[in-house]
Order: C-alpha cells, then sequence, then structure tokens
C-alpha cells in the first residue's frame, strides 16, 4: 500500500518592496509617504494547510537534490527507530521465546568481528549439497531443498489468491531463477544494456570465487552460469506481460506434475514445500516443460555452478565483508543506484524483517500497541464503516440495486487492527550469537514453511501483505477487510494525546478513504460474495465518474508546491482525490453521530495534521507528473473547500479561497455533508 512540502514562499514572500530614492532627503520623503508593503494574510480561510503547518514547513526546508519530507514519512523513521529499540532490548534482557530468538538475531548481526570470522561457514551445507551431484535425478531435490530455505532457484514458487476463490490462496508456479530482474536484459544488444551485462558478468565471477570456483574453472563456470541464464531468459515472457495477475494464472491438478515434468520431479517439490493441494496455478507449461529438458540436457557441473551462484547471491548481503562488498558494487551501486551502503543497524534490520518480520511484529504489538489504542481504534472504525452505511443510502449516483449490492458488501467487511487476526506458529529451531548468516537461514526457512501453510482452502486470510511494525492502513480488495497496522496508531494519525474529536478528523479520515475504496470504481469489480466480477450498472458507472470529473477538474487548478508554472493533474490523482473527499465526508458523519455539537475545528485540525510535506523542485517536478495522490498542501485544502462545515466553523466568507464561490456547489461522495449554507460576502450582501 505504497507518500513532500508546501509552498510557504508563495504566500510569506508576497511583498511588494519600495525603491530607495538616492538622496537622503528623497529616501526621507519616501519613507513617509510610501505605503507600507502588503503582505497576504495567512489565515484558516485563505489557506489552511500554510496557517497551521507554518511552524513545521520552516523546519523543513528543503534544497534543490535534498529530497523530501512528510509526516508520514517522519512516522516510518520513527517505527524505524521503534523496532531497533526493541531488538536492543530483546537483545539485552530477553531470557526466552520470540524475544530470546529476536535479540540474538540482532546481536549476531552486530557483531561485525563474528560475521567476518564465520566467513561462508552458514552457506557450506548448501554448498557441499551441491557439489554432491552427479546425475540429472539429483538436480531437481537440491532445488526443492534451496526453495525450502527461501532461496528460489530456476523458478519461483510462491502462495497466492486464488483468483476464481478468494477464500483460498493456492500455489503458483512461475518464471524466475535469473540474476538479473528483467529478461530482456539477457537480449537486448544496446550500449547501455551491454555496460551493464559486462558488469553483471564481473559481478558473477566474484560471486563464484567466493562460492569455490577455482582460477582454473573460473571462466568455464561464468560462462556455464551465464549461458543457463540466458537459456531460461529466452523461454521467460516479457516481464511487462506478467503485471497482470491474471497472467500467472492457470490452475492445473498435481497429481499429474510428476508424470508431466519428470526431471524437475515437480510433484516431489510440492512434498518437499509441505503442500498438498489438489492444484496449482501454471500458466506457462511451456516453460516448465523447456526447463525440465534443460535438466535432462545439460551436464551436472554446469547446474553446479548455476546453482552455487543463486546460494552465494542470495546469502551475499549476509555474510563476510568480501560478500557484502560484491553484492553491494553490482546490487546496490549498479541496480538500485546507491552511493554507500545504509548504517550496519539498517542493514540488519532489514534482514530481519525480510527473514522474520512477522516475529518482530509480534513482539512491536506487545511493546508499542496499548489496548486502550487498539480499543479506540477499532470504535472510531466500525463508526466510520456505519456511517459508510448512511452514505450508500444517501448518495444520489448508486441505482437501488447497486445500493443494495453495496449493503450486502459492508455487511460483510471485517475490521483487522494491530496484527492479523490468525497467529502463526513460531515453533522454530533456537538461534545463537555466533552466525548471522546461519540465523538469517533459520529464519528464512521458517519464513518460508508459515507462507507455504497459507496454501489450501479458508486461509486465504491467514496473514497480511503488510507487517505490524509497517505503517500501514488499506482496504483488502480481495478479502473486504480493512487492515490498520500496529505502527500506524500513533501520530499524527491516531494521536491518544489529542482531543477525541481530532481522532475521526485523522484516523476517521483515513479509514473513510479506504473504506471507500471498497466501493469505488476499484472495489466494484469484487462483489460481497468476494468474486471477481462488476457489480455496477452502466448507469452507475456514468454517474460516478461524471462526479469525480468535477473533482478532477477542481484539482487541476491549484498550483503544484515548489514547481512553478506546474498544476496538480487532475486526472492523474483524480481517484485518490475522491477517496480523501469521501473520507472526510465519512469521518465527519461518524463524528456528528457520535459527539453531536463536537468541535469541528478540531476534526479538521486532525486531518490536516496528516499532510504537512516539503520537498525540493527536482522532487516536486518528478511528484507532480507520476505520483497518484494530490500534494500535503491540496489533500488538506481540496476536501476542505467543499465542506461547508469546515466554512462555518472557521467563519470564512466568499471570497477567501477556503469558499466556494456562490455560483458552485460543493462536491460530494456520499450525500453526508450537513446542509449549511456558505456564508455570505457582507459587501454581496449590502448591496441587496
Amino acid at each position: 500500500m505504497p507518500n513532500l512540502r508546501p509552498s510557504t514562499l508563495a504566500f510569506a514572500l508576497s511583498l511588494l518592496v519600495a525603491v530607495g530614492a538616492t538622496d537622503a532627503q528623497a529616501q526621507k520623503k519616501k519613507r513617509s509617504t510610501a505605503k507600507k508593503p502588503v503582505v497576504e494574510k495567512i489565515d484558516a480561510c485563505s489557506d489552511f494547510y500554510t496557517y497551521t503547518h507554518k511552524a513545521w514547513l520552516d523546519a523543513n526546508l528543503h534544497v534543490a537534490g535534498s529530497g523530501m519530507t512528510t509526516a508520514m514519512s517522519q512516522l516510518r523513521e520513527r517505527a524505524l527507530q521503534q523496532q531497533i529499540d526493541l531488538l536492543n532490548s530483546d537483545m539485552q534482557t530477553a531470557q526466552g521465546g520470540i524475544g530470546k530468538l529476536l535479540g540474538d538475531f540482532w546481536a549476531s548481526g552486530l557483531d561485525e568481528a563474528a560475521v567476518e570470522t564465520d566467513g561462508a561457514n552458514p552457506i557450506a551445507p548448501l554448498l557441499d549439497r551441491i557439489n554432491g551431484i552427479r546425475r540429472d535425478k539429483d538436480i531437481a531435490p537440491a532445488i526443492a531443498a534451496l526453495h525450502q530455505v527461501g532461496i528460489p532457484a530456476l523458478f519461483n514458487f510462491s502462495a497466492n489468491i486464488d483468483l476464481n476463490d478468494l477464500e483460498r490462496h493456492i500455489g503458483y508456479f512461475t518464471q524466475g531463477g535469473l540474476g538479473l530482474p528483467d529478461p530482456a536484459w539477457y537480449t537486448r544488444n544496446d550500449p547501455d544494456t551491454a555496460a551493464l551485462f559486462s558488469r553483471y558478468q564481473d559481478y558473477v565471477k566474484q560471486i563464484l570465487t567466493l562460492t569455490g570456483s577455482s582460477a582454473e574453472k573460473l571462466d568455464a563456470d561464468l560462462a556455464a552460469v551465464l549461458d543457463l541464464e540466458k537459456r531460461i531468459a529466452g523461454i521467460s515472457k516479457p516481464i511487462t506481460l506478467m503485471r497482470d495477475p491474471r497472467a500467472s494464472y492457470a490452475l492445473v491438478p498435481t497429481a499429474n506434475l510428476g508424470k508431466q515434468y519428470k526431471k524437475l520431479q515437480l510433484l516431489d517439490f510440492l512434498k518437499a514445500q509441505g503442500v498438498t493441494d489438489e492444484s496449482v496455478s501454471m500458466a506457462d507449461p511451456q516453460l516448465f516443460a523447456q526447463l525440465d529438458t534443460l535438466v535432462d540436457t545439460l551436464k551436472a557441473d554446469q547446474w553446479k555452478a548455476y546453482l552455487r551462484y543463486q546460494v552465494g547471491a542470495a546469502m551475499a548481503p549476509y555474510l563476510s565483508k568480501a560478500w557484502r562488498d560484491a553484492d553491494f558494487e553490482f546490487r546496490g551501486r549498479v541496480l538500485r543506484g546507491e552511493v554507500a551502503p545504509g548504517p550496519r543497524q539498517k542493514q540488519v534490520l532489514d534482514a530481519i524483517n525480510l527473514a522474520a518480520g512477522p516475529m518482530l511484529g509480534r513482539d512491536y504489538v506487545t511493546r508499542y500497541l496499548p489496548a486502550a489504542t487498539r480499543a479506540r481504534a477499532d470504535e472510531v472504525a466500525k463508526q466510520v464503516r456505519d456511517a459508510l452505511g448512511r452514505g450508500i443510502d444517501s448518495n444520489t449516483w448508486m441505482s437501488a440495486p447497486t445500493k443494495e449490492q453495496a449493503k450486502a458488501k459492508l455487511a460483510k467487511l471485517r475490521i483487522e487492527i494491530g496484527a492479523p487476526a490468525r497467529d502463526l506458529d513460531y515453533s522454530v529451531q533456537p538461534m545463537g550469537r555466533g552466525s548471522f548468516g546461519g540465523n538469517m537461514l533459520i529464519a528464512s526457512t521458517w519464513r518460508h514453511r508459515e507462507e507455504m501453510k497459507r496454501i489450501g482452502r479458508g486461509n486465504a486470510d491467514r496473514r497480511w501483505d503488510v507487517l505490524p511494525q509497517e505503517p500501514a492502513l488499506a482496504y483488502d480488495i480481495a478479502h473486504n477487510r480493512l487492515i490498520v497496522t500496529a505502527a500506524m496508531l500513533q501520530a499524527p494519525v491516531l494521536d491518544m494525546a489529542q482531543d477525541s474529536v481530532s481522532h475521526y478528523g485523522s484516523y476517521g479520515a483515513l479509514v473513510g478513504h479506504e473504506l471507500s475504496h471498497g466501493f469505488d470504481n476499484k472495489g466494484r469489480l469484487v462483489d460481497a460474495s468476494e468474486t471477481l466480477r462488476d457489480w455496477w450498472t452502466p448507469v452507475d458507472a456514468a454517474a460516478w465518474d461524471a462526479r469525480a470529473n468535477q473533482v478532477a477538474a477542481q484539482f487541476n487548478v491549484f498550483p503544484y508546491p515548489n514547481a512553478p508554472g506546474t498544476n496538480v493533474n487532475g486526472t492523474l490523482t483524480r481517484d485518490e482525490n475522491v477517496a480523501d473527499l469521501g473520507g472526510v465526508e465519512l469521518a465527519w458523519d461518524a463524528l456528528q453521530a457520535a459527539q453531536p455539537g463536537a468541535d469541528a475545528k478540531a476534526f479538521y485540525g486532525g486531518w490536516a495534521r496528516l499532510w504537512p510535506q516539503q520537498m525540493s523542485a527536482d522532487v516536486a517536478a518528478l511528484q507532480a507528473a507520476t505520483d497518484v495522490h494530490a500534494p500535503g498542501q491540496w489533500r488538506t485544502n481540496g476536501p476542505l473547500i467543499n465542506q461547508t462545515s469546515f466554512a462555518t466553523a472557521f467563519a470564512c466568507k466568499p471570497p477567501a479561497k477556503m469558499v466556494l464561490a456562490k455560483d458552485q456547489q460543493p462536491i460530494q461522495v456520499w450525500g453526508l455533508a450537513p446542509a449549511v449554507e456558505t456564508p455570505e460576502d457582507p459587501k454581496a450582501k449590502s448591496k441587496k
């Protein structure tokens, strides 16, 4: 579910500076007769965003090339620090359970001297297994063993939703097994690709040397790896075609896999992964038939070189310095454009989240999600859900039959707060503090095992696609559920130190935003029974587009902060802007139902606190062209301009910028905004 910095200067520097005369008397006369400089007043009615965040904006200025800062990025940084603090505590005090496992894992990663001494010892058993390959029948079991420890050699196999039964997860056999991210990079011959491939060859050679290729055999092993990867790339589909989940979906019975792919031994492969389902998805049987032929025809030595490289490349970030340097020089510097490796703490934290993220998540929830915060989050979310029910009844763009479909879907909506409702099996091999790489393999084996358990009927909600320690609030369209992570339930989203009214403006409006997605032009594609089908009528779709396009037109005229001459792209940001508008409507309605007459100023202040952002001009230009969200200034102000209750609360009157002109009507998504008249311009009233 995976987001800047506004134009303070656009307002604060709107000064008219008088030009002084050259002699002292003229200067004195000028001072006595010149008008005072005109400074445009920034108040709630002219620019609620800047009015709310002036101190924050001034404290977070960005110069060219320096990136951006947002309230949400600061929340993510705080969550990372909380994880580090938690792991430090586990390392120092935990005596057993998950805390002891994590503390030992963390300590082993921070002890760089021990990592250096350990060298390649963690992967020695894997390399011995590979070096023991003698015949083609030994290849498939070695591949299955690597998958078991989280190293997907030759192809990918993962758990994901059955597109024809969203309550079920199935295993997906898909293409993979390459060291470069795009199969096309093995076949293109343009200068840029050729230069990158040359760097890649150097990297493969380094990894092969580290995994045991002798000087005499190094060139032959390099040629063997590149030849096999080019063969795999040649039978793989373009990466652009694989972005559509339907391109990977085709159910086949598992019973026949052993006979159809004798050399790959896919039925035995499934048993090794703990999968006993009666069917899996294999959308490209021709690919696997050709991989089967490669196992049958290529010599064992070529497979040994390829599999050794796969192990070395996967584990290089977690081994001694020579391995890490090789990994960073290619994958960090060349592929990701990084200038230097991150701090050691961050590297180890990333590794733990990759291999043992759910373990850390369980510990994080215990430490950082108080019961009172969880209860408040659940309470407000349910109130916003109820407001959505009223919105379904009151909106004017849904037809009556579609409203019935929507209410049926809403009745089945689930809300999951903090962590997944179903926990995992945390039985795992004990970890010590002597081998970071060894701990990485232990944790990866555990995580792979738990992933494989997702496969089967009734397991679709077994886990989230986000970890509890990662700030996220999202609507899961496949399973009709709202997911709110523990890390998200802190300032500025749900700040328990703030007035309870503000909880609706911040957290409640975000909940409303996400729930709107369950019933908008994306949510229309999955019905109440979690079946993929369009449950809108063409009339509904036309009415939705008409309303959404009004929002797009409104945002098109807003100037993009820190990007002179550029406006917000209302078409690009349309759907998210509509969800923002709908979210604020739903949260306001929920507040009115829970606390009639509550302080509207606190509510709107809560909304504004979500969106302060500051960015350098280069980042602003990129965001304006690519980001599907409006910049923070307009995520704040845009929805509020359409809220008559905002104008009433702050006594805003035309022609203030936060009030629509008299000839404009507020745009409503759910039709829940109170019928409050826009305050009149006093001058206009005096002319009547």
